[in-house]
């Protein structure tokens, strides 16, 4: 069966690759500016790229949104391949402005043609607890389901997931303005080891742990607690900066803690995420299985 349904989401899904091999799904990246270097996240600007420019001081990095006549062209370029709808599902807008920018395109297309061919939805999320909603709405489009099924499956799925990061030092968090100087100097000098979530949209402190070994050991139980709450099987996701080797012995734990995941992944972070927690940073994904790909 034929999708008539596209999904359009953003880089900071952070989809592994070839995860969206036959799925009716198109990535639009963020743009990174580091210092006077400036490219496409994931395509121009790789997660080595960000890890090299956060180690120096003085290179700032940021990140800015596709332009609304980016997302119209990406619309339009759907619409003439023959798919008839597009849900585009995108960050948080608490932490971006592509929501609202992918927004203003869906206005436009929409008046152009008088109805509604393209919807959009703000995830209040990232990482893979987007790229998971976007996986799940694209394998039900794919199967022939209608704009309402596929948007319904994308937002069922970020309502009902979890997750939690854990950072090595708060120090790119103060420099991306999400804690105060002091606080990140105190947090430096008692060797603090913050575990973090996403909740309404932003990043917000959970928990704080004195070594980084035990806010390993604890960020790997409270994703095993909360994947285990869930009746139905579960996705998981284990993103990391630079940290594969930490990403992999977590993702063999959780293999071992959570019986009822359906699939583990290993998913490295980029500049958007990757600008506020730095390299070492580990998280973890996860959502409970809501609808099958061969759901009908």
């Amino acid at each position: 069966m034929t999708a008539t349904t596209a999904v359009v989401t953003d880089s900071t899904a952070y989809l592994p690759p070839r995860i969206a091999d036959g799925l009716p799904i198109r990535v639009i990246p963020l743009h990174v500016i580091m210092g006077e270097r400036q490219g496409e996240d994931g395509v121009e600007v790789s997660p080595d790229d960000v890890i090299e420019a956060l180690a120096d001081k003085a290179i700032k990095v940021s990140t800015s949104r596709p332009t609304p006549e980016q997302f119209v062209d990406h619309y339009r370029g759907l619409l003439a391949e023959g798919y008839e709808r597009i849900v585009s599902v995108h960050i948080s807008s608490e932490l971006s402005g592509t929501w609202d920018a992918a927004r203003l395109a869906a206005v436009q297309c929409n008046s152009d043609v008088g109805t509604e061919v393209v919807r959009v939805v703000d995830s209040r999320t990232t990482a893979m607890a987007l790229g998971f909603a976007v996986l799940v709405a694209a394998r039900r489009a794919v199967v022939g389901a209608r704009l309402d099924e596929v948007y319904e499956a994308a937002v069922g799925s970020l309502s009902a997931g979890s997750n939690f990061f854990y950072v090595d030092t708060l120090e790119h968090l103060r420099r991306g303005g999400r804690i105060s100087a002091g606080r990140a100097l105190l947090g430096t000098a008692l060797a603090v080891k913050p575990i973090l979530h996403i909740s309404d949209g932003m990043i917000l402190p959970l928990e704080k742990v004195r070594t980084a070994a035990k806010a390993i050991a604890r960020l790997t139980a409270l994703a095993a607690a909360s994947a285990n709450e869930f009746d139905a099987p579960v996705h998981i996701a284990v993103h990391h900066l630079g940290a594969l080797e930490r990403a992999e012995a977590m993702r063999t734990e959780l293999q071992q803690a959570v019986p009822a995941a359906s699939e583990i992944v290993i998913s490295e972070v980029g500049a958007v995420l990757g600008a506020h927690v730095g390299p070492g940073m580990l998280g973890v994904i996860i959502v409970p299985e809501l609808t099958r790909p061969d759901a009908n």
